[in-house]
């Protein structure tokens, strides 16, 4: 699965510490789904859609 959470992250000003922190993660956990290593749960998928104000159909693409 692919995700734009990286360039969201970045036009939003969030660094990854301040993300993590706000989603109750770790750092490492944003790295990896950022670098599309890691499937968030649906609950954390639904965090960063709120937290990001952007619908997660949006964020996340799934390949084929």
């Amino acid at each position: 699965m692919k995700n734009i959470i990286k360039q969201l992250r970045k036009e939003r000003g969030l660094r990854q510490e301040d993300m993590a922190k706000e989603l109750g993660v770790s750092r490492q956990t944003i790295i990896a789904i950022e670098n599309n290593k890691y499937n968030p749960t649906l609950e954390l998928a639904m965090k960063l859609g709120r937290l990001l104000n952007t619908p997660i159909e949006d964020i996340f693409e799934l390949e084929d």
